[in-house]
């Protein structure tokens, strides 16, 4: 897929583009509203698990009854196919009416259509009216993704923090590092595993234990080179080199999502299992997915953290109708709505105390769970890299790994 996103890259270099039409002020928003009803949005999002669908099927539904604005969730298993298709629109000169009117993004992926241009040209997510609750000082990375500055041109959604968790009706003691982790691993062959990248949590679990290893994780904070790629890298390498004979089914196999993950940990086939979610463990005790002795737990030192965003293409079909759509992913109801376990669990970018006392009781009435750590209980985040080392760990992970599939 990356291959030929560069491939598109190249193509778009040669080809002499009309400029794309003026994008909608969402300063203006009563323009906006009266613009985006009868619209149709369409939302590429991952449409891997249940109930994030649900969700967003909820979303749809209320923006249709109260703007009149229907959605329509494409269901993508990876988001740089997205990334892919509009830099085929713009390397063929459509520079309106595209397929894609927002797309649920981060990281790579946005630095991507952020150097490309694959964005609207004028950054918007910071005028919409309900981008005043964003909690910018306490949730520094609603501003900045994956080391790359947003600058207005995608909208903050949720936020992301690893987690681990296992039955403790199993009595074990917990690994609390990723060098924990391995020795933990040799002692209990077959426990253990992750979802293969490049699978989002996957990657994910490969970037924390590279963050723990490497001597100097400052480096990561800047692109990867050909020339320090391989000694940044070693001691992951290393790790991985030592575990995966002692993964679940011996490394040969892995799990295909953090569904999969936590289907096999609820029926005894591993003992830790993992997700980008503090509220994960609760979302699957509500579901019915796991027991209800399932606890979380998370590496001393902290672990991977992050924002996740919608972004608006530069040549979208329904400009007003996809900023209508971001506006209310942020609105208070929509947040607290996200944040409940028994709906998704995925935690809020709003600063809870700037809200009216109304809002505030819709997040004093989240029960967040038996098995969600509280946020004084989840450590330093630790930030992510920057994204040029994610595709290069992918790669060289496939290389070595893959052909035990």
């Amino acid at each position: 897929m990356r291959t030929r996103l560069s491939l598109l890259v190249a193509l778009y270099g040669l080809v002499s583009l009309a400029r794309a039409a003026a994008p909608v002020d969402p300063a203006d928003w009563d323009a906006v509203l009266q613009e985006a009803r009868g619209q149709t949005v369409y939302f590429y999002a991952w449409g891997g698990e249940p109930r994030i669908n649900n969700y967003i099927a909820w979303a749809a539904q209320t923006v249709r009854e109260r703007y009149g604005v229907r959605v329509n969730h494409v269901k993508v298993s990876d988001t740089a196919e997205v990334v892919t298709r509009v830099l085929t629109e713009k390397a063929a000169g459509r520079m309106e009416g595209g397929a894609v009117d927002l797309v649920w993004i981060n990281g790579e992926n946005f630095a991507a259509m952020k150097r490309e241009g694959l964005l609207q040209s004028t950054p918007w997510s910071t005028s919409l009216p309900n981008y005043r609750f964003v909690d910018v000082a306490g949730k520094p990375t609603v501003e900045v993704d994956f080391t790359v500055p947003v600058e207005g041109l995608e909208a903050p959604w949720g936020m992301a923090r690893l987690v681990f968790f296992h039955d403790s009706a199993r009595p074990q003691t917990m690994p609390t590092s990723a060098l924990a982790l391995g020795e933990w691993i040799a002692e209990n062959p077959g426990r253990f595993t992750y979802p293969q990248p490049p699978n989002f949590l996957g990657t994910t679990f490969l970037k924390q234990l590279l963050l723990e290893l490497t001597p100097d994780p400052d480096v990561l904070e800047t692109p990867a080179t050909d020339e320090n790629f391989d000694a940044v890298t070693e001691p992951l390498f290393a790790w991985l080199d030592a575990a995966t004979p002692n993964l679940w089914r011996g490394g040969r196999a892995y799990p295909a999502s953090a569904a999969d993950l936590r289907r096999r940990l609820g029926d005894g086939e591993l003992d830790i299992a993992f997700d980008f979610n503090p509220s994960a463990a609760s979302s699957g005790i509500a579901s019915g997915e796991l027991p209800y002795t399932v606890r979380s737990f998370v590496f001393a030192d902290g672990t991977l953290g992050n924002t996740h965003f919608v972004a608006i293409p530069f040549n979208p079909s329904a400009a007003a109708g996809a900023m209508v759509l971001a506006n209310f992913l942020l609105s208070p109801e929509a947040q607290a709505r996200k944040q409940d376990p028994a709906v998704w669990g995925d935690p809020t970018v709003l600063a809870v105390d700037r809200l009216t006392d109304e809002d505030r009781v819709r997040f004093d009435a989240i029960d967040l769970g038996v098995a969600t750590l509280r946020p004084q209980e989840l450590g330093p985040a630790l930030p992510e890299p920057h994204p040029s080392w994610v595709e290069r760990v992918e790669q060289e992970w496939s290389r070595r790994y893959g052909a035990l599939r």
